[in-house]
């Protein structure tokens, strides 16, 4: 290396660019080359963060795309993409410089073919059923006769109609209707709100709550029941407490939602068929279960008469039964008569012999008995009082022992207050005696501004500077044309008021001969004439 050769390399004539500049220009040439692209590949990471994008690979065996949908974008997609699903993602090339990346802005998916849409509808099922929402026993019984029916279709279709006909002829019920889109983007929200707002009606508010809930919808391709599909959906079905049946497409048809639902019919006709029965069938059954309840009545009424004759014929003739109790009884009536009159006799007998006994001087000595008791009881009572009375002295003399000390206290207390009283009422009327004065100081001052300010704001002030008002009839004359018009004019000066004339005088000034000067207008006020 020589050692005179300078060590910075030779500029070129390539040009400069800045990182933004490159990066702009790399960001044109790949949206001007590739617009509007449509990409097949299998999805890879999918990331949906809280602003509500969503960020997600495109990739095959050998290459990966990123790609991005913007929230409105994720909004309007019919299929959401998922992770191992193989779509077709339509959107427009792009750069992100602050990574240096290209990337695609993806405005809608579809699954590559029906398969791709199998494929994934087979992995949701699994999904859902690993987690019991398809399992049997939470599966409710559907009402015998449901007084109210809630339908979730869309109501310009012919499923809305077969349904109302089909329970017209069968029996009539009392339909709510709750209109939904059942196709398109709007499609999973709307049905599983609708499942929702039924399940949330109060059952006695002013709407009736229903008894069993349709979703109905007619047939169609794979991608027009796709809504039905949709998870949302599911969980709305499987989480409803009312029991719902699914009529979505035809027999052939089958959707997420049937496994949910607690019963699946192939047709809406069917789901109607299945939700009220036949009215004369009913009434056929009603008619027949009364003829078997009247023969059963009727026969069960003859069978007991004859059992009743029967038991009849077994029993005792009525004398038989009562001849020996009568019997008895006779003689014990004859019995009776005796034994009365031997009672009465040993009870005279007792009586006597307790009277004998009773003599003056055994009621004499109970009688004193009494009184020596009676003595001793007046005693002990004399003495109780006594006692109590000597109690009664002592507490009360301690009470009177208490009560001198506080009402010292509260003598003492009283004057003290009473000298604060008469210290702050001195106060007071001290305040008192000098508030008028100083109330009267007060207005004469703001008098004497409100005076200076009327003083300083009039036009009398105005007049000491060389002005005058002209008047004419009590009203100010502000022209010269009108005080022309005028005989009598009134001028107020600082000193005074004039009285003179205005139109003649005025007229009368030029002499005949000369040429009248023009006036001259003074500033604001004009000619006092």
């Amino acid at each position: 290396m020589d050692l005179f050769e300078d060590p910075q390399p030779q500029q070129g004539n390539q040009p400069e660019y800045t990182v933004s500049e490159l990066s702009g220009a790399v960001k044109r040439m790949i949206e001007g080359e590739f617009g509007l692209v449509r990409v097949r590949g299998e999805i890879g990471r999918v990331s949906r963060p809280s602003s509500g994008h969503m960020y997600f690979d495109l990739k095959d065996d050998r290459s990966v795309i990123a790609a991005v949908s913007w929230k409105g974008q994720v909004a309007r997609m019919q299929v959401r993409p998922e992770e191992g699903m193989e779509v077709v993602a339509t959107g427009r090339m792009t750069t992100f410089p602050g990574q240096s990346k290209y990337q695609l802005i993806v405005e809608d998916v579809a699954p590559a073919g029906a398969g791709a849409l199998m494929a994934m509808l087979e992995k949701r099922r699994a999904a859902l059923q690993a987690e019991g929402l398809f399992d049997p026993a939470r599966k409710k019984p559907v009402p015998y006769l449901p007084g109210v029916i809630g339908v979730v279709t869309s109501p310009s279709g012919a499923v809305i109609r077969d349904i109302l006909h089909r329970l017209r002829d069968r029996f009539p019920r009392h339909v709510l209707i709750w209109p939904v889109a059942v196709q398109g983007e709007k499609c999973a929200a709307e049905v599983a709100a609708a499942i929702r707002g039924f399940n949330a009606i109060e059952p006695d508010g002013p709407v009736p709550r229903p008894d069993l809930l349709i979703v109905a919808r007619g047939g169609g391709s794979l991608e027009d029941l796709w809504g039905f599909n949709e998870e949302i959906v599911v969980r709305a079905a499987a989480a409803s407490r009312i029991p719902l049946i699914s009529a979505v497409g035809h027999e052939t048809d089958t959707t997420l939602i049937d496994f949910a639902s607690d019963r699946r019919a192939p047709t809406p006709t069917a789901a109607a068929e299945i939700a009220v029965p036949v009215r004369l069938d009913l009434l056929a059954a009603v008619d027949g279960f009364g003829a078997r309840l009247s023969r059963a009545m009727a026969q069960g009424a003859e069978r007991r008469r004859v059992r009743l004759s029967d038991l009849g014929r077994a029993l005792p003739r009525l004398d038989m039964l009562l001849g020996g109790p009568g019997q008895r009884f006779d003689a014990a009536v004859q019995r009776l008569g005796g034994a009365l009159g031997l009672m009465v006799t040993r009870k005279r007998g007792a009586y006597e012999a307790r009277a004998g006994r009773l003599r003056p001087e055994a009621l004499r000595a109970l009688i004193a008995g009494r009184a020596e008791r009676a003595q001793v009881l007046t005693a002990r009572a004399g003495a109780a009082m006594e006692r109590r009375q000597e109690r009664g002295h002592a507490g009360l003399d301690k009470w009177a022992s208490r009560l001198a000390p506080a009402l010292a206290r509260l003598l003492s207390g009283a004057a003290s207050e009473v000298a604060r009283d008469r210290d702050r009422l001195g106060v007071l009327a001290s305040r008192l005696e000098t508030a008028p004065a100083q109330r009267l100081a007060r207005a004469t001052e703001r008098l004497e501004v409100l005076e200076r300010m009327r003083r300083t704001l009039g036009y009398h002030a105005t007049l000491a500077r060389g002005y005058a008002v002209v008047r004419a009839e009590g009203a100010v004359v502000t022209s010269a044309e009108q005080a022309r018009t005028i005989p009598v004019l009134e001028i107020e000066f600082r000193d005074g008021k004039v009285l003179t004339g205005g139109a003649t005088a005025a007229d009368s000034a030029v002499r005949p001969g000369r040429k009248a000067r023009p006036r001259e207008e003074g500033p604001d006020q004009g000619s006092l004439f």
